[in-house]
């Protein structure tokens, strides 16, 4: 399982807004993470936690695209993957030199061909993609599935070489339907190299408030222990992707599943 190291470069993600949406900060962060043992670093210049406030197109590219050109400058030859819901912004990443286009509307097969990149087709869940059955229910990892699987295919015929697929944990599914995924996680698996990413989103912070006894989920700064039973969890069912803030802890987490 290989390591993606989240790169925040907004003012308002949930967990890390504000730390790295300077440029040479967020630089600095992206040259740590590979330092931490990072395989890939997923670039983002517009955050997509509930309620955010859209961005356009050429404050995203001013967010985003230095970081690329500057890590790549540092360290060539690094894997970066542009988290982006804009072709355009995929097309200027690209061009700066990324590789990867991390898709959370699993709508922009195209972009990601035409530039060569490989592509994170994503289960959202809205704008279409809504979960319409009981969560506890085989058909909500059906739908999923289904969704991913046929994202996968347009994906295929416009030409994108490399492929992966995220069932959206977090995104527009309850507390159950993210756990139901991810005990099915091998259901994706089967489909397509999968991405997990859950690092630090509520469903972690439910986790740990039940481990201790609390009524509300705890902050984002304390969900580290159950990213990493979940990264390991995904490892041995056989994701290809894990997509965390924390990479040194979750490096050390999934490499004794490796040994």
């Amino acid at each position: 399982m290989r390591v993606m190291g989240v790169l925040n470069v907004t003012p308002d993600s949930f967990s890390d807004g504000g730390l790295h949406d300077a440029v040479d900060a967020a630089i600095a962060h992206g040259l740590a993470l590979l330092d931490d043992g990072a395989d890939i670093i997923d670039i983002g210049g517009e955050s997509t936690r509930p309620g955010a406030i859209p961005v356009d197109e050429a404050t995203e590219i001013t967010r985003a695209v230095p970081v690329v050109e500057g890590i790549l400058a540092e360290r060539p030859g690094t894997v970066i993957s542009i988290d982006t819901s804009k072709a355009a912004v995929a097309d200027a990443a690209a061009a700066a030199g990324a590789s990867i286009l991390n898709d959370v509307t699993a709508s922009l097969e195209h972009a990601a061909a035409r530039n060569g990149l490989g592509w994170i087709a994503m289960h959202a869940g809205g704008s279409g993609q809504v979960l319409s059955h009981d969560p506890g229910s085989r058909d909500v990892i059906g739908e999923v599935a289904d969704f991913l699987a046929y994202a996968v295919e347009r994906g295929r015929a416009a030409g994108v070489r490399d492929i992966w697929i995220d069932p959206g944990f977090g995104f527009g599914k309850t507390f159950d339907q993210n756990l139901d995924l991810l005990a099915n996680l091998d259901d994706f698996v089967a489909i397509a190299p999968t991405v997990v990413a859950v690092s630090r989103k509520r469903s972690l912070g439910v986790l740990h408030a039940r481990s201790d006894g609390l009524d509300e989920p705890t902050s984002v700064d304390d969900r580290l222990e159950a990213a990493l039973a979940i990264a390991t969890w995904g490892g041995l069912l056989g994701a290809d992707l894990v997509r965390v803030h924390d990479v040194r802890a979750t490096v050390h987490a999934v490499g004794v599943i490796a040994r």
